[in-house]
Protein backbone atom coordinates (compact mmCIF):
# COMPACT_ATOMS: atom_id res chain seq x y z
CA UNK A 1 0.00 0.00 0.00
CA UNK A 2 2.91 2.32 1.09
CA UNK A 3 4.35 1.60 -2.50
CA UNK A 4 1.06 2.57 -4.62
CA UNK A 5 1.07 5.75 -2.51
CA UNK A 6 4.72 6.88 -3.36
CA UNK A 7 4.01 6.20 -6.97
CA UNK A 8 0.70 8.15 -6.86
CA UNK A 9 2.95 10.78 -5.06
CA UNK A 10 5.56 10.72 -8.36
CA UNK A 11 2.32 10.95 -11.17
CA UNK A 12 1.37 13.75 -9.00
CA UNK A 13 4.33 15.91 -9.17
CA UNK A 14 4.67 15.45 -12.51
CA UNK A 15 1.29 17.03 -13.04
CA UNK A 16 -0.24 13.17 -14.23
CA UNK A 17 -3.27 11.15 -13.27
CA UNK A 18 -2.69 7.38 -12.89
CA UNK A 19 -4.97 7.07 -15.57
CA UNK A 20 -2.97 9.29 -17.89
CA UNK A 21 0.47 7.88 -17.09
CA UNK A 22 1.49 5.28 -19.78
CA UNK A 23 1.96 2.04 -19.35
CA UNK A 24 5.09 0.57 -18.20
CA UNK A 25 7.51 -0.78 -19.92
CA UNK A 26 8.14 -4.69 -19.68
CA UNK A 27 12.01 -5.01 -19.18
CA UNK A 28 11.38 -8.68 -18.26
CA UNK A 29 8.85 -11.22 -17.30
CA UNK A 30 8.61 -14.81 -15.46
CA UNK A 31 7.65 -17.33 -18.18
CA UNK A 32 7.46 -20.39 -15.68
CA UNK A 33 8.08 -20.95 -11.60
CA UNK A 34 9.57 -24.31 -10.69
CA UNK A 35 9.40 -24.85 -7.02
CA UNK A 36 11.14 -22.33 -5.69
CA UNK A 37 12.87 -20.89 -8.52
CA UNK A 38 11.84 -18.93 -11.60
CA UNK A 39 12.75 -18.86 -15.62
CA UNK A 40 12.45 -15.20 -17.14
CA UNK A 41 12.73 -13.81 -20.63
CA UNK A 42 15.79 -11.96 -20.33
CA UNK A 43 17.25 -16.03 -19.64
CA UNK A 44 16.31 -17.37 -22.64
CA UNK A 45 17.06 -14.59 -24.75
CA UNK A 46 20.22 -14.37 -22.89
CA UNK A 47 20.58 -18.17 -23.97
CA UNK A 48 19.38 -17.86 -27.49
CA UNK A 49 22.40 -15.33 -27.87
CA UNK A 50 24.54 -17.75 -27.22
CA UNK A 51 23.48 -20.32 -29.30
CA UNK A 52 23.53 -17.98 -31.91
CA UNK A 53 27.38 -17.26 -31.34
CA UNK A 54 28.02 -20.74 -31.15
CA UNK A 55 26.53 -21.61 -34.67
CA UNK A 56 28.04 -18.54 -36.08
CA UNK A 57 31.33 -19.31 -34.83
CA UNK A 58 30.62 -23.06 -36.00
CA UNK A 59 29.93 -21.28 -40.06
CA UNK A 60 26.49 -21.15 -39.95
CA UNK A 61 25.01 -18.57 -41.69
CA UNK A 62 21.49 -17.35 -43.58
CA UNK A 63 19.20 -20.21 -43.69
CA UNK A 64 21.35 -22.42 -42.29
CA UNK A 65 22.11 -20.45 -39.53
CA UNK A 66 18.25 -19.57 -39.15
CA UNK A 67 16.75 -23.63 -39.26
CA UNK A 68 19.45 -24.70 -36.56
CA UNK A 69 18.59 -21.61 -34.10
CA UNK A 70 14.69 -22.57 -34.11
CA UNK A 71 15.60 -26.29 -33.76
CA UNK A 72 17.41 -25.28 -30.73
CA UNK A 73 15.37 -22.63 -29.70
CA UNK A 74 12.43 -24.57 -29.16
CA UNK A 75 13.74 -26.57 -26.32
CA UNK A 76 15.56 -23.68 -24.60
CA UNK A 77 12.47 -23.41 -21.50
CA UNK A 78 12.91 -27.31 -21.53
CA UNK A 79 16.10 -26.58 -20.83
CA UNK A 80 16.53 -24.59 -18.40
CA UNK A 81 13.78 -26.26 -16.29
CA UNK A 82 15.59 -29.68 -16.75
CA UNK A 83 18.74 -27.92 -15.21
CA UNK A 84 16.81 -25.98 -12.00
CA UNK A 85 15.31 -29.22 -11.44
CA UNK A 86 18.20 -31.34 -11.47
CA UNK A 87 19.71 -28.90 -9.40
CA UNK A 88 17.35 -28.62 -6.79
CA UNK A 89 18.34 -32.86 -6.60
CA UNK A 90 21.74 -32.49 -6.53
CA UNK A 91 21.17 -30.16 -2.96
CA UNK A 92 18.51 -33.59 -2.20
CA UNK A 93 21.78 -35.50 -2.89
CA UNK A 94 24.10 -33.54 -0.81
CA UNK A 95 26.63 -33.34 -4.30
CA UNK A 96 28.82 -30.43 -3.18
CA UNK A 97 30.99 -29.13 -6.26
CA UNK A 98 32.91 -26.40 -4.99
CA UNK A 99 36.65 -28.03 -5.27
CA UNK A 100 35.89 -28.60 -8.60
CA UNK A 101 34.43 -25.22 -9.45
CA UNK A 102 37.46 -24.09 -7.86
CA UNK A 103 39.78 -25.87 -9.76
CA UNK A 104 38.44 -25.33 -13.39
CA UNK A 105 38.63 -21.38 -12.26
CA UNK A 106 42.14 -21.78 -11.47
CA UNK A 107 42.67 -23.67 -14.87
CA UNK A 108 40.78 -20.88 -16.47
CA UNK A 109 43.32 -18.31 -14.81
CA UNK A 110 46.35 -20.20 -15.51
CA UNK A 111 44.93 -20.37 -19.73
CA UNK A 112 44.15 -16.37 -19.30
CA UNK A 113 47.70 -16.36 -17.85
CA UNK A 114 46.08 -12.71 -16.03
CA UNK A 115 47.55 -12.76 -12.32
CA UNK A 116 45.12 -9.84 -11.27
CA UNK A 117 42.06 -10.62 -9.74
CA UNK A 118 39.96 -8.21 -11.25
CA UNK A 119 41.21 -7.93 -14.53
CA UNK A 120 41.06 -11.91 -14.75
CA UNK A 121 37.48 -11.90 -14.00
CA UNK A 122 36.70 -8.56 -16.45
CA UNK A 123 38.32 -10.86 -19.52
CA UNK A 124 35.79 -13.61 -18.36
CA UNK A 125 32.96 -11.26 -18.45
CA UNK A 126 34.62 -10.77 -22.04
CA UNK A 127 34.65 -14.44 -23.34
CA UNK A 128 31.35 -15.23 -21.52
CA UNK A 129 29.17 -12.37 -22.11
CA UNK A 130 27.67 -12.58 -18.20
CA UNK A 131 29.27 -11.65 -15.62
CA UNK A 132 31.77 -13.53 -13.21
CA UNK A 133 29.22 -14.05 -10.74
CA UNK A 134 26.91 -15.64 -12.79
CA UNK A 135 29.53 -16.87 -15.25
CA UNK A 136 30.48 -19.47 -11.93
CA UNK A 137 26.80 -19.73 -10.83
CA UNK A 138 26.21 -21.14 -14.27
CA UNK A 139 29.28 -23.62 -14.37
CA UNK A 140 28.42 -24.58 -10.71
CA UNK A 141 24.90 -25.56 -12.35
CA UNK A 142 26.36 -27.42 -15.03
CA UNK A 143 28.55 -29.49 -13.01
CA UNK A 144 25.85 -30.36 -10.57
CA UNK A 145 23.32 -31.56 -13.51
CA UNK A 146 25.92 -33.88 -14.79
CA UNK A 147 26.80 -35.11 -11.32
CA UNK A 148 23.10 -35.76 -10.73
CA UNK A 149 22.38 -37.34 -14.35
CA UNK A 150 25.32 -39.57 -13.52
CA UNK A 151 24.61 -40.57 -9.70
CA UNK A 152 20.83 -41.35 -10.64
CA UNK A 153 21.00 -42.14 -14.70
CA UNK A 154 24.07 -42.89 -15.78
CA UNK A 155 24.91 -45.74 -13.23
CA UNK A 156 21.89 -47.46 -13.63
CA UNK A 157 22.92 -48.10 -17.53
CA UNK A 158 25.11 -51.58 -17.95
CA UNK A 159 26.55 -52.08 -21.65
CA UNK A 160 27.74 -55.64 -21.80
CA UNK A 161 30.42 -57.36 -23.41
CA UNK A 162 27.95 -59.36 -25.73
CA UNK A 163 26.77 -55.68 -26.64
CA UNK A 164 30.36 -55.06 -27.39
CA UNK A 165 31.06 -57.62 -29.43
CA UNK A 166 28.47 -57.46 -31.26
CA UNK A 167 28.95 -53.99 -32.71
CA UNK A 168 32.63 -54.32 -33.37
CA UNK A 169 31.67 -57.40 -35.69
CA UNK A 170 28.99 -55.36 -37.20
CA UNK A 171 30.73 -52.48 -37.72
CA UNK A 172 34.31 -53.66 -38.82
CA UNK A 173 34.53 -51.40 -41.74
CA UNK A 174 34.81 -48.40 -39.72
CA UNK A 175 37.36 -49.66 -37.26
CA UNK A 176 40.29 -49.75 -40.17
CA UNK A 177 42.47 -47.28 -40.42
CA UNK A 178 45.55 -45.42 -41.42
CA UNK A 179 48.91 -45.91 -39.29
CA UNK A 180 49.17 -42.45 -37.21
CA UNK A 181 51.44 -40.93 -34.54
CA UNK A 182 48.75 -38.96 -32.32
CA UNK A 183 51.06 -36.02 -31.06
CA UNK A 184 50.57 -33.78 -27.88
CA UNK A 185 53.26 -29.96 -27.65
CA UNK A 186 54.93 -27.74 -25.71
CA UNK A 187 56.43 -24.34 -27.39
CA UNK A 188 58.61 -22.31 -25.80
CA UNK A 189 58.58 -19.44 -27.92
CA UNK A 190 61.96 -17.12 -29.42
CA UNK A 191 59.95 -14.69 -30.59
CA UNK A 192 61.26 -11.22 -30.44
CA UNK A 193 63.93 -12.28 -27.86
CA UNK A 194 67.36 -11.54 -27.74
CA UNK A 195 70.34 -14.49 -27.37
CA UNK A 196 69.67 -14.22 -23.77
CA UNK A 197 66.36 -14.04 -23.89
CA UNK A 198 66.50 -16.99 -26.89
CA UNK A 199 69.44 -19.06 -24.65
CA UNK A 200 66.67 -18.68 -21.50
CA UNK A 201 63.88 -20.28 -23.75
CA UNK A 202 66.29 -23.32 -24.68
CA UNK A 203 66.65 -24.20 -20.75
CA UNK A 204 63.10 -24.06 -19.74
CA UNK A 205 62.53 -26.15 -22.81
CA UNK A 206 65.30 -29.05 -21.80
CA UNK A 207 63.56 -28.63 -18.04
CA UNK A 208 60.26 -29.19 -19.13
CA UNK A 209 61.54 -32.48 -21.23
CA UNK A 210 63.39 -33.30 -18.37
CA UNK A 211 59.92 -33.05 -16.17
CA UNK A 212 57.84 -34.64 -18.78
CA UNK A 213 60.19 -37.82 -18.88
CA UNK A 214 60.13 -38.49 -15.42
CA UNK A 215 56.53 -38.55 -15.20
CA UNK A 216 54.84 -34.99 -14.51
CA UNK A 217 51.88 -35.27 -16.32
CA UNK A 218 52.71 -34.12 -20.04
CA UNK A 219 48.70 -31.68 -20.81
CA UNK A 220 49.53 -29.88 -17.22
CA UNK A 221 53.40 -28.86 -17.76
CA UNK A 222 51.71 -27.84 -21.64
CA UNK A 223 48.98 -25.94 -20.19
CA UNK A 224 50.68 -23.98 -17.84
CA UNK A 225 53.80 -23.42 -19.68
CA UNK A 226 53.50 -23.95 -23.71
CA UNK A 227 53.24 -20.27 -25.88
CA UNK A 228 51.65 -22.69 -28.59
CA UNK A 229 47.75 -21.98 -28.92
CA UNK A 230 46.91 -25.85 -28.07
CA UNK A 231 47.97 -25.12 -24.64
CA UNK A 232 44.39 -24.31 -23.40
CA UNK A 233 43.99 -28.20 -24.74
CA UNK A 234 46.84 -29.57 -22.78
CA UNK A 235 48.89 -29.38 -25.60
CA UNK A 236 46.73 -31.68 -27.73
CA UNK A 237 47.77 -31.95 -31.49
CA UNK A 238 45.89 -35.12 -33.22
CA UNK A 239 46.76 -37.73 -35.27
CA UNK A 240 49.22 -37.41 -38.04
CA UNK A 241 49.97 -40.18 -41.33
CA UNK A 242 53.53 -40.57 -42.65
CA UNK A 243 54.26 -37.25 -44.41
CA UNK A 244 52.15 -34.86 -42.86
CA UNK A 245 54.73 -33.43 -40.44
CA UNK A 246 58.04 -31.80 -40.95
CA UNK A 247 60.42 -34.48 -41.03
CA UNK A 248 62.83 -33.59 -38.81
CA UNK A 249 59.62 -33.75 -36.53
CA UNK A 250 58.80 -37.56 -38.19
CA UNK A 251 62.51 -38.80 -37.83
CA UNK A 252 61.79 -37.57 -34.03
CA UNK A 253 58.73 -38.73 -32.84
CA UNK A 254 57.64 -41.69 -35.78
CA UNK A 255 59.52 -45.07 -34.13
CA UNK A 256 58.88 -43.74 -30.43
CA UNK A 257 57.30 -45.60 -28.39
CA UNK A 258 53.54 -44.64 -26.80
CA UNK A 259 54.26 -42.09 -24.27
CA UNK A 260 57.78 -41.30 -24.89
CA UNK A 261 58.62 -37.78 -24.82
CA UNK A 262 61.37 -35.58 -27.16
CA UNK A 263 64.30 -33.37 -26.56
CA UNK A 264 63.40 -29.56 -27.74
CA UNK A 265 63.80 -29.76 -30.75
CA UNK A 266 64.64 -26.16 -32.37
CA UNK A 267 62.24 -24.63 -34.73
CA UNK A 268 62.21 -21.17 -36.64
CA UNK A 269 60.00 -19.69 -33.65
CA UNK A 270 61.43 -21.59 -30.79
CA UNK A 271 61.78 -24.84 -29.01
CA UNK A 272 59.31 -27.81 -29.25
CA UNK A 273 58.62 -30.77 -27.04
CA UNK A 274 56.51 -33.38 -28.22
CA UNK A 275 54.86 -36.60 -26.87
CA UNK A 276 53.64 -39.66 -28.41
CA UNK A 277 50.08 -40.36 -27.17
CA UNK A 278 49.11 -42.97 -29.38
CA UNK A 279 50.85 -44.19 -32.59
CA UNK A 280 48.09 -46.81 -34.83
CA UNK A 281 49.17 -49.34 -36.88
CA UNK A 282 47.45 -49.75 -40.42
CA UNK A 283 44.44 -52.37 -40.94
CA UNK A 284 41.98 -53.23 -38.74
CA UNK A 285 42.00 -51.81 -35.52
CA UNK A 286 42.19 -54.57 -32.25
CA UNK A 287 38.42 -54.70 -30.66
CA UNK A 288 40.72 -53.55 -27.23
CA UNK A 289 41.74 -50.45 -28.99
CA UNK A 290 38.34 -49.19 -29.96
CA UNK A 291 36.52 -50.81 -27.09
CA UNK A 292 35.88 -47.36 -25.58
CA UNK A 293 34.76 -45.76 -28.26
CA UNK A 294 32.13 -48.32 -28.65
CA UNK A 295 31.26 -48.10 -25.11
CA UNK A 296 30.48 -44.35 -25.85
CA UNK A 297 28.91 -45.14 -29.47
CA UNK A 298 26.20 -47.57 -27.29
CA UNK A 299 26.09 -45.32 -24.10
CA UNK A 300 24.11 -42.21 -25.83
CA UNK A 301 21.34 -44.15 -27.63
CA UNK A 302 20.47 -46.13 -24.21
CA UNK A 303 21.25 -42.88 -22.32
CA UNK A 304 19.28 -40.20 -24.04
CA UNK A 305 15.53 -41.48 -22.79
CA UNK A 306 16.55 -42.63 -19.49
CA UNK A 307 17.41 -39.09 -18.85
CA UNK A 308 14.00 -37.66 -19.86
CA UNK A 309 12.28 -40.31 -17.67
CA UNK A 310 13.77 -39.27 -15.15
CA UNK A 311 13.16 -35.50 -15.69
CA UNK A 312 10.01 -36.76 -16.60
CA UNK A 313 9.52 -38.17 -12.70
CA UNK A 314 10.99 -35.22 -11.17
CA UNK A 315 8.56 -32.97 -13.29
CA UNK A 316 5.67 -35.00 -11.56
CA UNK A 317 7.19 -34.02 -8.26
CA UNK A 318 7.79 -30.47 -8.38
CA UNK A 319 6.02 -27.32 -8.58
CA UNK A 320 5.19 -26.17 -12.24
CA UNK A 321 3.65 -23.10 -13.70
CA UNK A 322 4.16 -22.08 -17.05
CA UNK A 323 3.47 -18.90 -18.48
CA UNK A 324 0.76 -18.75 -21.65
CA UNK A 325 2.62 -18.49 -25.02
CA UNK A 326 5.70 -20.58 -23.90
CA UNK A 327 6.03 -24.10 -23.85
CA UNK A 328 8.13 -26.83 -22.36
CA UNK A 329 8.69 -29.45 -24.66
CA UNK A 330 9.50 -32.08 -21.73
CA UNK A 331 6.42 -31.36 -20.05
CA UNK A 332 5.10 -34.37 -18.31
CA UNK A 333 1.77 -36.13 -19.51
CA UNK A 334 -0.98 -34.93 -18.16
CA UNK A 335 0.68 -32.48 -15.45
CA UNK A 336 -1.39 -29.06 -14.56
CA UNK A 337 0.98 -26.24 -15.15
CA UNK A 338 -1.26 -23.64 -15.88
CA UNK A 339 -0.19 -20.48 -14.99
CA UNK A 340 -1.92 -18.59 -11.88
CA UNK A 341 -1.08 -15.32 -11.58
CA UNK A 342 -1.74 -13.28 -8.63
CA UNK A 343 -2.90 -9.61 -10.14
CA UNK A 344 -6.42 -11.79 -11.71
CA UNK A 345 -7.16 -13.97 -8.20
CA UNK A 346 -10.38 -12.59 -7.16
CA UNK A 347 -10.79 -12.18 -2.85
CA UNK A 348 -12.87 -14.17 -1.20
CA UNK A 349 -15.62 -12.51 -0.21
CA UNK A 350 -18.02 -12.55 3.05
CA UNK A 351 -21.55 -11.32 3.36
CA UNK A 352 -22.47 -9.34 6.65
CA UNK A 353 -25.18 -12.88 6.76
CA UNK A 354 -22.65 -15.29 6.66
CA UNK A 355 -20.45 -13.48 9.39
CA UNK A 356 -23.94 -13.79 11.69
CA UNK A 357 -24.38 -17.21 11.17
CA UNK A 358 -20.35 -18.05 11.96
CA UNK A 359 -21.21 -16.20 15.07
CA UNK A 360 -23.78 -18.19 15.66
CA UNK A 361 -22.54 -21.62 15.14
CA UNK A 362 -19.53 -20.84 17.43
CA UNK A 363 -22.18 -19.43 20.63
CA UNK A 364 -23.97 -23.08 20.04
CA UNK A 365 -20.70 -24.75 20.30
CA UNK A 366 -20.58 -24.09 23.96
CA UNK A 367 -24.05 -25.80 24.44
CA UNK A 368 -22.98 -29.66 23.48
CA UNK A 369 -25.67 -32.36 25.11
CA UNK A 370 -23.57 -35.16 26.49
CA UNK A 371 -24.24 -38.72 24.83
CA UNK A 372 -27.17 -40.81 26.82
CA UNK A 373 -27.95 -38.22 29.47
CA UNK A 374 -30.12 -35.03 29.50
CA UNK A 375 -26.49 -33.02 30.44
CA UNK A 376 -25.75 -30.39 28.70
CA UNK A 377 -22.33 -28.31 28.90
CA UNK A 378 -22.10 -24.93 28.23
CA UNK A 379 -19.67 -22.20 28.13
CA UNK A 380 -20.14 -20.94 32.05
CA UNK A 381 -22.14 -23.72 34.03
CA UNK A 382 -24.04 -27.31 33.99
CA UNK A 383 -27.61 -27.11 34.04
CA UNK A 384 -29.80 -30.98 34.40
Amino acid sequence: MKYCWLVLLGLGALGLHAADAPPPAVVDQIVAKVNGDIVSQNELARTAKQITDELKAQGANGAQLQQALNEREKDLLRDRIDQLLLVEKGKDLNINVDSEVSKYVASLQRQSRITDTEKFHDWVRQQSGMSYEDFLAEYKKQTITRDVIGQEVGRHIAITDKEIQDFYNAHKSDFIREEKVYLSEILISTDGKDAAGTAAAEKKAKQLAADASKGQRFSDLARDNSDAATAKDGGALGGYKKGDLNKTIEDAVWNLPRGAVTQPIKIPTGYEIFKVEDHTKAGLAPLADVKSDIENALYGPKMQPKIREYLTRLRQQAFLQIKPGFVDTGAAPGQDTKWQDPAVLKPETVTKAEVEEKTRRKRLLWLVPIPGTSTTVTGKSSSR
